[in-house]
């Protein structure tokens, strides 16, 4: 059992980063035994005789004065500091250990049996950020949050402590994969000469002959692209085939995996103070007898919001739009152009929506939230966030990473890699009309799909995913008095149809890992 001791306004963050690391802890109480004793801030180290005592704090303190723990530097500002020869970025108050490592956040002392770790930053200052605020796009490569509990986690380990915990991995699989489509343009015959028509006739012309040139677009690339500009009044006559509607095509590349397609609910709008180009032709009604096809397929269909992050009325209307078409109640959403601030958690969850996908960045691709995991925003009492971590015009535009495929499958091998090793969700969006001329994104969306699976990932939608997360979240530990042994209680029927989850133990005479269905030992 850990044991916490933290300034009560950082309570909500203590109690969020024991769900991503789920694990038996509990608030300091001066009658409790502890094997692990963790303390952020100065208030003072308590009489107690735990095995491993953890310290974060990013100024001296007074046990570093009694201790004669080595301060070697002190900072405000944010800066990439070193854990274990692991860099990892630091957005608050911030000190170094030692005088031959002066990067290094992290000290180890002991004493006889016991062990004392300092480290220099406070743990859940971290954790606010990362939920509140996100990280820079500077360090969008870096799961900085997952890093933290790692870090925790291999102290724990190494100071011999038992350590119980439920890891973000699915029974069965090595991390999730979350397949989801923005839903921006499906209707090529709906522009004509506006920005979205610029833009393509542009890109399949002279922008492909560049991309042929640069390597990056194959000759039959370039062919095709030319071909679809070239078919463009015929389609606007209704004589050819739209390409740009290919909901079908997705389910042929995603092979029977349920994906997540969000919708506009309503056409021609783009948002208050929002840019007029924001605005898409189609609204649902549009593509209904898609969106119905898409759900006879298994797939799911979410809200792409306009206004729902700012306005919980609005959110409301643009919410019922998509359930009068779906004819379901719980209904998840990502917002359009990924529009998002601190309150956006309230206002989603007042609008009604069940869970949100937006946390992540336009220009690059990466953790924003610093975690593969689902969490719970702070001010949000149920809504939980599905971070997006790759997509398809943050790789390859131009105006943002602008990557050859080369060059974009080692970034997202990195994601991948990633997840592998600390478990938890990759979230793709590949929007939809990025597998028809001028992208001709389809290829690459296919190999990703296949390499997610094969690196052990379970395949699901936005829904599945989430809902996996909150089956997790509503496993509770049990400490017996008398023996210690640690139980794991599920409520009835939770999730029962969704993969098990796993109960890894550390630091047992035989090391083992175990399924935790209804309640493990």
């Amino acid at each position: 059992m850990i044991g916490v001791i933290a300034n009560p306004s950082a309570s909500a963050f203590v109690r969020e980063f024991f769900e991503l690391f789920k694990t038996p802890w509990e608030f300091h109480r001066r009658e409790g035994r502890y094997e692990v004793l963790l303390c952020c801030g100065d208030g003072g180290v308590p009489e107690s005789n735990p095995k491993l005592t953890v310290i974060y704090a990013g100024r001296r303190t007074r046990f570093d004065g009694e201790q004669n723990i080595p301060i070697a530097s002190q900072g405000r500002d944010a800066r990439l500091l070193s854990l274990n020869g692991t860099r990892i970025p630091i957005y608050g108050e911030n000190a170094t250990f030692g005088e031959g490592a002066r990067n290094s956040a992290m000290f180890h002392h002991r004493r006889a049996a016991k062990t004392v770790v300092r480290f220099g930053y406070d743990l859940f200052g971290e954790v606010r950020e990362f939920l509140t605020t996100g990280q820079p796009v500077k360090n969008a490569g870096i799961p900085a949050l997952d890093l933290h509990i790692s870090a925790l986690r291999d102290v724990i380990v190494a100071s011999g402590v038992r350590l119980v915990e439920i890891p973000p991995v699915p029974d069965g699989h090595r991390f999730v994969a979350c397949l989801t489509h923005d839903v921006d343009h499906p209707l090529l015959r709906q522009h004509k000469f506006d920005h979205t028509m610029a833009g393509f006739l542009y890109r399949a012309t002279l922008g492909s002959l560049i991309q042929l040139l640069r390597g990056r677009l194959p000759v039959r690339g370039l062919l095709r692209n030319w071909a679809a500009a070239l078919k463009l009044p015929l389609v606007h006559l209704g004589l050819a085939r739209d390409f740009w509607r290919e909901f079908g095509r997705y389910k042929e590349l995603e092979r029977g995996v349920s994906s997540t397609f969000f919708v506009i609910p309503f056409g021609d709008r783009a948002g208050r103070d929002g840019p007029k180009r924001r605005a898409s032709r189609y609204g649902a009604a549009d593509i209904a007898d898609e969106v119905r096809t898409l759900m006879s397929a298994g797939c799911e269909i979410g809200l792409h919001g306009i206004d729902a992050w700012r306005d919980a009325s609005e959110g409301r209307a643009e919410l019922e739009e998509i359930r009068r078409i779906t004819g379901q109640r719980e209904i998840g959403a990502r917002m359009h152009w990924l529009y998002y601030d601190e309150e956006s958690p309230v206002t989603l969850e007042r609008a009604g929506i069940d869970y949100d996908s937006t946390m992540g960045y336009n220009e690059t691709v990466g953790y924003r939230a610093g975690t593969t995991q689902v969490y719970k925003p702070p001010q949000a009492s149920r809504l939980l966030e599905l971070p997006l971590h790759v997509m398809d015009t943050a790789l390859f535009y131009r105006s943002y990473l602008d990557l050859s495929p080369k060059e974009a499958w080692e970034r997202v091998g990195g994601i991948i890699g990633n997840a592998v090793e600390l478990g938890g969700c990759v979230t793709v969006n590949w929007h939809d009309r990025s597998i028809a001329p001028e992208r001709l994104w389809g290829d690459f969306y296919s190999d990703l799909t296949g390499e997610l699976k094969n690196q052990g990932g379970w395949l699901a939608s936005a829904s599945q995913a989430v809902a996996w997360f909150r089956k997790r979240r509503s496993a509770e530990f049990e400490t017996a008095r008398e023996s210690g042994e640690v139980r794991v209680k599920m409520p009835a029927g939770a999730g029962g149809d969704l993969p098990g989850l796993q109960l890894r133990i550390h630091n047992e005479a035989e090391p083992r890992q175990s399924v935790a269905a209804g309640a493990a030992g």
